[in-house]
This record gives C-alpha cells, structure tokens and sequence, in this order.
C-alpha cells in the first residue's frame, strides 16, 4: 500500500516512521523537511504539506496517510476539511485501534511534540493491525459521517 506522509518540522521521529512503515511493505510519499532542511523556517507551513499528503489520498497516488504537526490538531483539522478524509489524532494505541475499527479512519494524525518512539510503535501497531468494522450499527454510523459531508460542504 501507499502512503502519504507529512510533516511541517523535521525531528528524528520522522525517520522512524518512515523506516517502520517501509518496514511493513509499504511505499512512502514523504512532503516536509528533511533532516538537512530542519532549520529552514516556513518552507514546510503545516496546512500546505498536510494538503499536499491529503491530495495524493484523493488523486488515488496513495492510499492513506500519517500527518503530522507540533501538537497535530492543526494537521488533523486540515485533513478533516476534505470530504472523503477521516482523520484522527491519535496519542495511543487504543485511540488508534478505535479510531480504524470504529471510524475507518484513513489519515492517522500524530503530534511531533507527544510521540515518542516506543508509543509510535504501538500505535502504529494499533493502527495496521486493526481492522475496520463491518457491522450494521457501525456501517450505519459511516453512512451517518457520509451524509455530513454531503450536506456541510
């Protein structure tokens, strides 16, 4: 699978997730700094990389994504903007479990102030391992969210 990630700062956290989620077989688009560039101020605002990654969601070039910002609210909230997009900010690995099985989640959201390598793993353990719900109430629910979108545009 392919995934969009994204990132406003560049902090070493970045290069674990990136290695982790290579390591599960997946291909990787990354948009935000790099190690080298990690003191260039503005060239990576949060809502331009986060939308970069969001739009390869969409264009169909990658099938989810992982964002993130210093607290990554402000990641997830651009995420959230694209019908289509279910973004969850998760700090555990229990959020990120319910955050796929409950809302079929698309775009993990992660804080690059909060997360530290141990709970990245599990998270992302969380977030890979989990399937999505398929049972009435919950397909219900979606249906629910899917009506929002069209409607609140």
């Amino acid at each position: 699978m392919k995934i969009a990630i994204s990132s406003d700062m560049y902090f070493p956290i970045i290069d674990e997730l990136i290695s982790d989620v290579k390591q599960r077989g997946h291909d990787i688009i990354y948009f935000g700094p790099s190690k080298e560039e990690k003191e260039q101020k503005g060239m990576h605002d949060w809502p331009l990389v986060t939308i970069k990654a969001i739009d390869e969601i969409k264009s169909g070039h990658a099938r989810e994504g992982i964002v993130l910002c210093w607290t990554g609210t402000g990641c997830t909230i651009i995420a959230n903007k694209v019908p289509g997009i279910r973004a969850a900010l998760c700090v555990d690995a229990e959020t990120a479990k319910g955050a796929r099985k409950w809302n079929r989640a698309n775009v993990l959201g992660l804080s690059l102030r909060t997360t530290s390598a141990p709970i990245l793993k599990e998270i992302l353990n969380a977030w890979f391992d989990t399937p999505f719900s398929t049972d009435d109430w919950n397909m219900q629910q979606l249906k629910r969210v899917e009506e929002v979108e069209r409607t609140h545009r």
